[in-house]
This record gives C-alpha cells, sequence and structure tokens, in this order.
C-alpha cells in the first residue's frame, strides 16, 4: 500500500485530552467529506474544515510501505527532539523523551482511516511510537491503535462510537451534544468552532459546559501561541 501524506512535523499536541504532549503530527492527504477545493465547498457534508490536507507538502509526500512511513515518523521525533535539546542544553525534556518516555505520534488528515491500517500500527509501534487518530468517525478504527479521538461532524454517519475522546466542534446544526453523551467514550470535548464567529461560539460552548458538567472545554492552543 502507498500512503500519501501532507506533512509531517513535531510540535505540541494543542488540543483535547492530550494538550501540551509532545508529538510528531502525520497529517494524511484526503477526506471523505470534503474534497479540500474551495469551489467544492458549499456541497461538502463538512464545510467548516480549515485545514489543508490535499495532495504533498514538502514535508509530507507519498511513502511505498509502512515501515518507510514510520521511518520518516521517527525521524522526526528524532530530529524534533534534538533541535529542542540543542536549545536548552544538557538534561533537557527532550533528552528524557528520547531516553525514557514514550514517544507519541498523531495520525491526522483530512480522514486517517482512510489509509492507516494495521501494518503501519505495528511499524510505528516497533518504534516506540504511542498512536493516536483524530478521526471523523465514519470508518471503524483499528484495533491497535492506542488512542482514538472522534470528531463527528453533522450529516455524516458516526460508524466508531467508541474511544477515548469524543470532541465536538460547537456549534454544528443537527449535531447538538446531547446526540452523542451516551457513546462509550472517556473523555467528552465540546471544541468552540473556529471562524468569524469565534468569540460567540466560545461563549456558547462555556456555558454549556457549565450547565452539562460532563463536557469540557477545548480551546485550540496552538492557535493561540502559534504553534503549527
Amino acid at each position: 500500500m502507498t500512503y500519501t501524506v501532507k506533512e509531517i512535523f513535531y510540535t505540541l499536541q494543542g488540543e483535547g485530552a492530550q494538550t501540551g504532549r509532545a508529538a510528531v503530527f502525520c497529517r494524511f492527504s484526503g477526506c471523505n467529506l470534503w474534497s479540500g477545493r474551495e469551489e467544492d465547498r458549499s456541497r461538502a457534508v463538512c464545510q467548516f474544515c480549515d485545514t489543508d490536507f490535499v495532495g504533498t507538502g514538502p514535508d509530507g509526500g507519498r511513502f511505498s510501505s509502512a515501515a518507510e512511513l514510520a521511518d520518516a515518523v521517527n525521524r522526526c521525533w528524532t530530529g524534533g527532539a534534538s533541535r529542542a535539546d540543542s536549545n536548552e542544553g544538557a538534561g533537557s525534556r527532550a533528552d528524557s523523551a528520547r531516553g525514557g518516555d514514550r514517544k507519541y505520534v498523531v495520525c491526522t488528515g483530512g480522514e486517517p482511516l482512510l489509509q492507516i491500517d494495521e501494518k503501519l500500527i505495528n511499524e510505528l509501534h516497533q518504534r516506540g511510537f504511542e498512536v493516536a487518530v483524530e478521526t471523523n468517525g465514519t470508518r471503524p478504527a483499528p484495533k491497535s491503535l492506542d488512542w482514538i479521538c472522534v470528531s463527528p461532524k453533522a450529516g455524516a454517519p458516526l460508524v466508531q462510537t467508541t474511544g477515548n475522546e469524543l470532541k465536538l466542534v460547537y456549534p454544528q446544526d443537527n449535531a447538538p451534544p446531547e446526540k452523542f453523551e451516551q457513546l462509550a467514550f472517556r473523555h467528552f470535548f465540546l471544541q468552540p468552532m473556529d471562524g468569524a464567529d469565534t468569540a460567540a461560539n466560545t461563549e456558547r460552548a462555556i456555558e454549556y459546559c457549565l450547565r452539562h458538567p460532563r463536557w469540557r472545554l477545548s480551546i485550540q492552543t496552538h492557535k493561540l501561541v502559534g504553534l503549527r
């Protein structure tokens, strides 16, 4: 199988239950809810996506095997930690990450479950990674994933109804939080929809979480602090 990847980069997770954790983001190309082209947005199932997942970028590419892609992810972790180490000096957190703490990769998109398979997850596990996925939930997730984050989209079928966290972009017409809160997830997050109405959407999400304590607020902290 060939894997088509938009970008691979080292950063901190910016949202949800793993906020602040060092991670390699592996952004897969393609999505089943929108082509990624602006001319198709009005006809897309998901019309609020703000992510570029079309084609391949300079730090992405097409990988002819799971091992080749896993090697690229591993190089990104090692290189990112090494750069942090050179900035912080001896005994830094980055040095600890290479020596003991488990490496972490977030497979995202687009829709990563169009491409992720057990072979790739196994190769990443062999290189010491904890493997997470951020998915729209329209396809079943492989059993060997370590962390599953589902972000349902109004108008799309929800197939993956279990996982570690459910992160609902809010508000969405025809996707109220109460529709999902009985599903088998450990964490339930409301994430204010970004755009022209971000401030108002954030206020609404805060109010909902205050009235429904099962839900927690997720803020895109990477945007606030200028991380990729």
